[in-house]
């Protein structure tokens, strides 16, 4: 999200090119980019689509491979994401979905989150969302976990009760 603002404003600055097509055929930059076979963007769309949540990840949830991946389990584990409304793939087991999938969210880093289809981020956003009160938002806007009752309306049916 914020690569892609910073991004489009950077390149509104630059000069345009004069000769694109060149560009695009030097050997030099046939090896720079790999570009996705539709095969596997049809599969990553399904795969996103499969679920309210979906992660990319080294490992699995029980045995995470890397700690960026524990990180997002553990964060997802802390806002109460059930195990039905999430699925995760582990990148380590397929070396084309490894590289296909940051192709497809244009996102460099494992893991990866997506939150009804679209893309949340990596490790560090989900962190920040997490501090911020925003992936909590975003889960309850998207129905993954119910609205948390506020702390006061809890407390005074109990002493309503008491009386």
């Amino acid at each position: 999200m914020f690569r892609s603002a910073i991004r489009t404003s950077f390149t509104a600055l630059r000069a345009p090119t004069r000769a694109p097509a060149i560009a695009l055929t030097s050997p030099s930059l046939a090896f720079a980019r790999r570009y996705i076979t539709q095969e596997a963007r049809n599969k990553i769309q399904q795969a996103i689509t499969s679920t309210p949540v979906v992660l990319f990840m080294k490992g699995t949830p029980e045995a995470p491979q890397c700690g960026f991946s524990r990180a997002a389990v553990q964060v997802l584990d802390i806002h109460g994401v059930p195990p039905e409304k999430m699925k995760t793939f582990d990148v380590l087991e397929d070396s084309e979905l490894r590289q296909s999938i940051k192709e497809f969210s244009d996102w460099p880093t494992i893991p990866q989150l997506y939150v009804n289809g679209e893309f949340v981020g990596g490790c560090d956003i989900l962190i920040n969302m997490h501090q911020s009160g925003e992936l909590d938002e975003l889960l309850v806007k998207a129905g993954v976990v119910p609205p948390e009752e506020p702390q006061e309306s809890q407390g005074q049916g109990q002493q309503q009760s008491q009386n």
